[in-house]
């Protein structure tokens, strides 16, 4: 059994793959910054040289829209190199992070380019979106008080199941490092604008019109063109529809 540590290990997907991990009998090590066993926050890296002592793998599932996973990947590779032991990163990325040009993405790619250029061992799996982000999504927009809905129009989204990716990143912890491997997505694609209506008529069955509204901007061309999509990887069986039946998503 191997001795691994999840980066983020508290949040949607982290303790998910914790869990895994820990029932297949690993010694699991969480970090985050509300971790009670270690508690880093890896924007300055204080306390991960304790925490990755020992350590074979990483599962980094850390990040934050807001900025810094650069900064952040920089002190894990440091300190991945420092322990000497770890032969496995294992890192969460997004399809479409090389071609859709949003900021959160550019870091993400960059991210990649830093873990693949260490020297170390990694492994790379790019998901599309998550159903609870596609939810989220949805709730936010449905927040306009009256009248019709507004949604990107052209935008195309493939969701996918957080638990199918916890299962393919514990499967690949457990792995020898294989580089970029293939890309995980969801069982559909389907319009942003179908996916809102979805989820407007599973929340109480609320039926407000659903506008889609063009946007402009590069970024906004990069989703239309469908780069973050990976129609060719639709390896994920749970539909929305499922996860919204099972209540994922209620506000």
């Amino acid at each position: 059994m191997s001795t691994i540590l999840v980066t983020g290990g508290t949040g949607t997907l982290g303790r998910r793959v914790t869990a895994r991990l820990r029932a297949a009998g690993h010694e699991v090590r969480v970090l985050s910054r509300r971790s009670e066993q270690y508690p880093v926050d890896l924007r300055d890296g204080t306390g991960l040289d304790a925490a990755m002592a020992g350590a074979q793998v990483v599962v980094h599932c850390a990040s934050s829209p807001r900025g810094g996973d650069d900064a952040a990947a920089g002190h894990l590779i440091a300190a991945a190199r420092r322990a000497g032991t770890v032969t496995n990163l294992v890192y969460i990325s997004i399809v479409g992070v090389d071609v859709v040009p949003l900021g959160y993405y550019r870091v993400k790619h960059r991210v990649e380019r830093m873990l693949l250029e260490s020297g170390l061992g990694v492994t790379i799996l790019r998901t599309t979106q998550f159903h609870d982000l596609v939810a989220a999504v949805a709730r936010t927009l449905a927040k306009v008080p009256a009248g019709p809905v507004p949604v990107p129009k052209g935008v195309r989204v493939q969701p996918i199941a957080v638990e199918e990716v916890a299962d393919r990143l514990a499967g690949l912890a457990v792995s020898a490092a294989g580089g970029r491997v293939p890309d995980m997505g969801g069982p559909e694609v389907r319009l942003l604008a179908d996916w809102v209506r979805a989820y407007l008529a599973a929340d109480g069955g609320r039926r407000r019109r659903v506008v889609e509204v063009p946007l402009a901007g590069r970024a906004y061309r990069g989703f239309v063109r469908g780069g973050n999509l990976a129609p060719d990887h639709a390896v994920g069986t749970v539909r929305f529809a499922d996860f919204l039946a099972e209540g994922g998503g209620r506000t």
